[in-house]
């Protein structure tokens, strides 16, 4: 293109109101967007931005390579001592914006998710995961969890402490069918809860647990004995419980970083004060917690998706073909642009999901579902570009594939997530 025929020339021949209707400012598409948001919400996602940038992308291929010898402790420390582990509430118990009691509750976790793991999907994975823990206690709304339990949680990280929760629905026999009504009411339930005296009896094993090997608290979904999932019921346990012990460490395909346990409990007394919410009420704590944590993956995947893309960009100004640039051959720019539209599209149904004040099952489902698809077809299109240097583990493009594909799984399958989308609007007219 001619300086002429250049957009920053073609505005030139408008007249002032014409002028200033053309934008022809140089800046990213990422700087675009922040401006987009309320003020307090453009000061958090560059606050985000800046912390996984210094702290966690230095961490990424190494943490990757040996996640077993990976410790996220002194990580979520430092996370948590700048405000990011206690955002559901308020000052002076937490340290959430004011704005989003008014304006998204999820749109911080979303901001968030995106910029951590734009640096590495794994280490953002393992300090995301303590939210996902802590969800059952303020989504419960039950104020003897939110006082009780949530609040002294929360003084415990701000004081420096790694006090991380974990969630724990997943069994052997009970994946993403417990994510979804027709499948849970078939579920073979392993992890079953006996009444006792004074509390409950819970013996079985929880499977994949994020962080389950790392976190102190665990906020655990049983069944009595007996019973089916309609009886599940929220507890809230400590390791220090006895009978209480972690399995083995699951080596995986990506997201490497991001512990995933088998926890084992073998007779476990939890005192009735454990119970959060009502008894029986961890069916509807746990969907509505799926309808906020869905569209969480979702911009999971997108920071996935835009590192690989990141990475892509920054090989094709690099690298040369026939004394050439490659970002300067045209098939090239296609598939970048092709990256980018549909990166924006996956920013875009997050944020949609956000926007709504409290979040629902289709708008959850649909974030997590078109942008775990749209994360993994970013990141092959990554690797294409990269050739033969895709496929190298010195490569970030490499590691955000298999990052990838685990946004398509966990959180529910994206055909479990398809259904939910469907089921969430049965009875209207969609």
């Amino acid at each position: 293109m001619t300086d002429k025929l250049s957009p920053a020339a073609a505005s030139q021949q408008l007249g002032l109101i014409g002028k200033m209707l053309y934008d022809v400012e140089l800046n990213t598409i990422w700087e675009r967007d922040t401006r987009t948001l309320p003020w307090n919400f453009r000061w958090l996602r560059r606050k985000y931005r800046a912390f996984a940038q210094a702290e966690i992308a230095p961490l990424s291929l190494s943490a990757d390579r040996d996640p077993h010898s990976f410790d996220v402790k002194p990580l979520f420390i430092k996370s948590g001592l700048k405000g990011f582990q206690t955002e559901f509430f308020v000052p002076p118990f937490g340290t959430g914006s004011f704005r989003m009691l008014s304006y998204s509750l999820l749109l911080p976790s979303i901001l968030k998710a995106e910029e951590f793991c734009a640096a590495c999907g794994g280490v953002g994975l393992s300090l995301l995961a303590h939210e996902l823990g802590m969800a059952p206690l303020f989504i419960s709304g039950s104020l003897k969890a939110i006082f009780g339990w949530m609040f002294p949680i929360y003084r415990e990280i701000r004081r420096g402490e790694p006090s991380i929760a974990a969630f724990a629905i997943t069994e052997p026999g009970a994946g993403s069918d417990v994510e979804e009504t027709e499948g849970a009411a078939k579920a073979s339930l392993n992890c079953r809860a006996k009444k006792v005296p004074g509390g409950w009896r819970i013996s079985g094993r929880k499977c994949f647990i994020s962080d389950g090997a790392v976190a102190k608290w665990v906020t655990l979904f049983a069944a009595e004995e007996g019973k089916g999932v309609e009886s599940w019921t929220c507890y809230l346990l400590d390791k220090s419980m006895s009978g209480f012990s972690v399995g083995r460490s699951e080596r995986k395909m990506g997201q490497r970083a991001a512990d995933a346990s088998e926890l084992i409990l073998e007779d476990v007394f939890v005192p009735d004060e454990r119970v959060i919410g009502k008894p029986g009420a961890g069916w509807a704590i746990n969907r509505n917690v799926l309808n906020y944590s869905r569209p969480v993956v979702g911009a999971i995947a997108l920071g996935i998706a835009r590192g690989a893309f990141e990475s892509a960009l920054a090989f094709c100004k690099q690298a040369r073909l026939a004394n050439k640039p490659l970002i300067e051959y045209q098939d090239v720019q296609l598939a970048l642009a092709d990256m980018l539209m549909k990166l924006t599209a996956m920013r875009a149904i997050a944020w949609h999901a956000a926007m709504h004040r409290y979040s629902f099952q289709a708008a959850g489902a649909m974030a997590k579902a078109f942008c775990g698809d749209a994360s993994w077809e970013i990141c092959n299109a990554s690797m294409d570009l990269l050739g033969n240097h895709g496929f190298l583990q010195s490569n970030k493009a490499e590691k955000a594939a298999r990052d990838a594909r685990l946004c398509q799984i966990y959180e529910g399958t994206n055909q479990i997530n398809r259904l939910a989308i469907f089921e969430g609007q049965l009875g209207s007219d969609f």
